[in-house]
C-alpha cells in the first residue's frame, strides 16, 4: 500500500529535539539563546517525576500541550487470569473463584439523554445546529469516559493485588450485527451502536501496560461460545425466555448467569492458551516470549477444570 503525506488540520508544533523540563516549566528552544518557557500543570509534573518515567516528544497547538511519555516497568509475574466480559449495562470481572460486576447503565441514560436532546434541536441553520449537536457529543463521552475510567481503575488494581493477567476477547466487527435490515428496531440499533466496547478495552490495556499487567487479548475463534458454554461440563447452555440473561445447564442442572459465564470462561481459555504458547526451552531456564507484545513470560501455573462458584462478590 503506498505511503501517504502526512498533514495537520490545525496549527501545532511537535518535537523530540533540544526541549527540557525544569522548575515545573517546559523549555522550548525557539532562538540561539532563546527558549520558550510554558508551565506545567501539578498533575502533570506528578506523572513525569515518577520513576522511570521519561518524557519523549511534546506536541504544541493554539490552545493545548501533550507530552509524550513512556515508562520502563518489570513485567508483574502472574499465578492467575481473571476474564473481562463488555457489555452494554456492565463490565464482568472473574474467574472459577468468584466474579464481579461494575454496572454501566448510566452509561446508556447519557446517551439516551443525549440524543433526545439533539433530536428536539428545531434549528434552521444547519451550521449552528451541528456545533450544538458537537458540543453535547462532546460532554457525552466526556461523561461516559469518566464513568469507564472508575471501573476500569478498580479492575486493573483488584487484577495487580491478585497478580491475576486480564483476559480481553476481540469483539471487532460486532456492530455489523446491529445494521438495518438486520431485523432489530430503531431504536435498539441506536442504542447498541452507541456501546463504548473499543475504550472500554483501551483504558484497561494502557493503565495495564502502565504497571506491567500482561492483557491477553483471544481471538473471535478461540473466545466463540464463551457466553453459552457450561465452565462446568463444556455443554452449550440453554436459554429460556422468562430467565431473562440467565442461562440452565441440561447436564449440571443449574442455572447461571450469562455474563458470568463469559468471564469465567475467557479466564480459563486465557490460561490454556498461555500454557500451550510456551516453548519446552522455558524449563531450562530461558527467558522467551510467552505472549505476543509481553517482553518477558508471565508464570502462570497450570489449574484444575475450572468450576464456576455460587458465591460471588457483590
Amino acid at each position: 500500500m503506498p505511503t501517504r503525506t502526512p498533514y495537520s488540520v490545525r496549527q501545532q508544533l511537535v518535537s523530540c529535539y533540544g526541549f527540557k523540563t525544569k522548575n515545573g516549566r517546559l523549555e522550548i528552544p525557539i532562538a540561539r539563546g532563546k527558549r520558550l518557557s510554558i508551565p506545567l500543570t501539578n498533575h502533570t509534573l506528578n506523572v513525569i517525576s515518577q520513576p522511570g518515567v521519561e518524557v519523549r516528544s511534546f506536541t504544541l497547538t493554539l490552545n493545548r500541550l501533550c507530552l509524550s511519555i513512556a515508562r520502563n516497568v518489570p513485567t508483574v509475574e502472574c499465578t492467575s487470569t481473571v476474564g473481562v466480559d463488555r457489555n452494554l449495562r456492565n463490565l464482568t470481572v472473574g474467574n472459577d473463584e468468584g466474579t464481579r460486576q461494575y454496572d454501566l447503565s448510566e452509561t446508556v441514560r447519557i446517551a439516551s439523554t443525549t440524543m433526545r436532546i439533539v433530536a428536539s434541536f428545531k434549528r434552521d441553520d444547519v451550521r449552528i445546529r451541528t456545533d450544538i449537536s458537537s458540543k453535547h457529543g462532546r460532554r457525552r463521552t466526556a461523561r461516559t469516559g469518566h464513568i469507564l475510567h472508575n471501573a476500569t481503575k478498580t479492575i486493573v488494581e483488584r487484577a495487580v493485588h491478585r497478580r491475576e493477567a486480564i483476559v480481553m476477547e476481540d469483539i471487532r466487527g460486532i456492530r455489523s450485527l446491529y445494521r438495518r435490515g438486520n431485523g432489530q428496531g430503531r431504536a435498539y440499533r441506536r442504542k447498541t451502536n452507541g456501546w463504548s466496547f473499543g475504550e472500554a478495552q483501551r483504558q484497561i490495556e494502557y493503565k495495564a501496560r502502565w504497571i506491567g499487567l500482561p492483557v491477553i487479548r483471544l481471538s473471535r475463534r478461540e473466545t466463540r461460545g464463551s457466553s453459552v458454554t457450561c465452565p462446568r461440563c463444556g455443554e452449550r447452555l440453554q436459554s429460556d425466555k422468562r430467565l431473562e440473561r440467565k442461562l440452565w445447564c441440561r447436564k449440571c442442572r443449574i442455572v447461571m448467569d450469562r455474563d458470568r459465564v463469559a468471564a469465567v470462561n475467557l479466564a480459563w481459555w486465557g490460561r490454556v492458551r498461555f500454557a500451550r504458547s510456551r516453548p519446552p526451552m522455558e524449563a531450562q531456564g530461558g527467558a522467551v516470549e510467552a505472549v505476543k507484545g509481553n517482553p518477558t513470560p508471565t508464570v502462570i501455573p497450570g489449574v484444575d477444570a475450572p468450576k464456576l462458584t455460587h458465591s460471588t462478590e457483590s
